[in-house]
């Protein structure tokens, strides 16, 4: 199935019911006065977070979303029936943007979270609300409201605490493959991955994490060489990224010229990426002497002034992924409490 980032929807809300003109008519009672009945509200139209959606390729074929209306009020007082909300399923990490305006309207991260995007319209008024003391058999009513319309933009970012970052066939959709039950395609040609896949990699007891293999960039993918900002811009949601490069790669382009493109597209897409957790993984040890391979690892990790975290593996053969595994699921670990540390003290302070 294809990946689709990002689509433009059509919401329409219902109308409001309109609000009836109507007197009581009973015998023996023969100035019953009025008794027109509201309309019913019209129903709204709400975005809501799935965990089990991935991508927004549904709404290709449908584009058009529309809630019920409200029902006209009746005689005796009887109120319309409300229009029924219409929920829309869409996947974590979702950014809804109004089209005319611009605006970010919100932001859909969490299973079962609900965005109201169109507003129902209001209730018309029967003409029971009318009746006073110097109006005692009223004729009017009111029309319902329109209900809310809006034309909205969703961009889909991959939500994901760990992003493999590399060129086309570093070996990252081997990597995840390794690492976790995710069964991206891998084969000996670029852009084997066209479309984000997502792997729980399970490290222990309540010990899991996510990771995202991320399709491979090429030069000038900031301005949209290849497959370009499409993808860009899912890096900037993980907790780390993990830069790998193919130590020994088939066309014999110098790994570390290979690294500094990347580098290169992040700075130009958005520099404060530069800033985020980066380590570097040298990935395909087993194509070499492990005597040529460490040589060639030392030689990568000078010439490109590396100083961060730093790991030598071959995902193929699964060796020293084990070691990368645990050490990200630490950091995570060692993140989550230094937010739930800084949390407890901003409540304390508050108290």
């Amino acid at each position: 199935m294809r990946f689709v980032d990002e689509t433009k929807i059509l919401v329409i809300a219902g109308d409001g019911g309109n609000g009836t003109v109507s007197f009581r008519r009973e015998k023996y009672i023969p100035r019953g006065g009025p008794d027109g009945g509201d309309g019913g509200d019209g129903g709204s139209v709400f975005l809501v977070g799935s965990h089990d959606l991935n991508t927004l390729s549904d709404f290709r074929t449908i584009r058009t979303y529309t809630a019920r209306p409200g029902t006209k009020g009746a005689g005796r007082g009887m109120t319309g029936k409300k229009g029924d909300d219409l929920y829309v399923q869409v996947p974590n990490g979702t950014l809804v943007y109004d089209v005319n305006t611009e605006e970010l309207i919100g932001d859909i991260t969490e299973h079962g979270q609900e965005l109201l995007v169109a507003q129902g319209g209001f209730h018309g008024l029967g003409n029971i609300r009318f009746k006073s003391s110097v109006n005692r058999t009223p004729r009017q009513c009111t029309e319902g409201s329109e209900g809310e319309r809006r034309e909205l933009r969703l961009e889909l970012k991959v939500l994901a605490d760990v992003g493999l970052l590399g060129l086309p066939n570093a070996g990252k959709s081997t990597l995840i493959r390794a690492v976790s039950h995710a069964q991206p395609k891998v084969a000996n040609y670029p852009f084997t991955t066209l479309h984000p896949n997502l792997g729980v990699v399970n490290v222990g007891p309540s010990q899991s994490f996510v990771i995202a293999d991320i399709p491979g960039l090429i030069e000038g993918a900031a301005e949209g060489a290849g497959l370009g900002v499409q993808f860009l811009k899912h890096l900037s949601r993980t907790r780390i990224l993990l830069h790998v490069v193919d130590i020994a790669p088939y066309d014999q382009v110098d790994p570390v010229k290979s690294a500094e493109i990347i580098l290169y597209e992040l700075k130009k897409y958005n520099p404060q990426m530069l800033d985020e957790p980066r380590w570097l993984v040298l990935n395909k040890t087993d194509l070499l002497p492990d005597e040529e391979a460490e040589a060639i690892c030392d030689d990568i990790i000078k010439r490109m002034n590396w100083t961060g975290p730093s790991y030598r593996i071959s995902a193929v053969g699964k060796k020293g992924t084990q070691e990368l595994v645990f050490d990200i699921m630490t950091y995570i670990e060692e993140e989550k409490d230094k937010i739930k540390t800084a949390e407890a003290k901003l409540d304390s302070d508050s108290e």
